[in-house]
């Protein structure tokens, strides 16, 4: 089952994505100047990542891991909203996407190499 992350714990996260496993407190200090969040903030949304079973911390100095990838996450926030939005359908979410947007060559071959890749 996917986990269903906020935007403020999507921040917490993208500190873990980005740095790797890291400390409640260096975390506080990042979002501190990023996000203007003080320490009791930045305590509390990794208390609900870690109930949600997105982060595990562990002692000493409360070490923060994430229990779950940036990937993995991306896939179900496009699933639920292709779902929503889209009536599952990615071809209308892709077309969404675009919307009258030029894509470049270098673009367009990605594209076409993962379209090959899923035949």
């Amino acid at each position: 089952m996917a986990i269903k992350l906020f935007d403020s714990e999507l921040k917490v996260m993208d500190v873990l994505w980005s740095r790797g496993d890291t400390t409640a407190k260096e975390i506080s200090n990042i979002l501190k100047d990023s996000a203007s969040w003080n320490m009791n903030t930045t305590y509390t949304v990794i208390k609900k990542c870690v109930a949600k079973g997105a982060i595990e911390r562990t002692e000493p100095n409360f070490m923060c891991h994430a229990l779950i990838t940036k990937d993995a996450v991306r896939a179900a926030e496009a699933s639920e909203l292709m779902t929503k939005l889209f009536d599952g359908s990615p071809d209308l979410l892709f077309a969404s996407l675009l919307g009258g947007r030029t894509l470049t060559r270098e673009q367009i071959d990605r594209l076409r190499a993962w379209i090959d890749q899923q035949e």
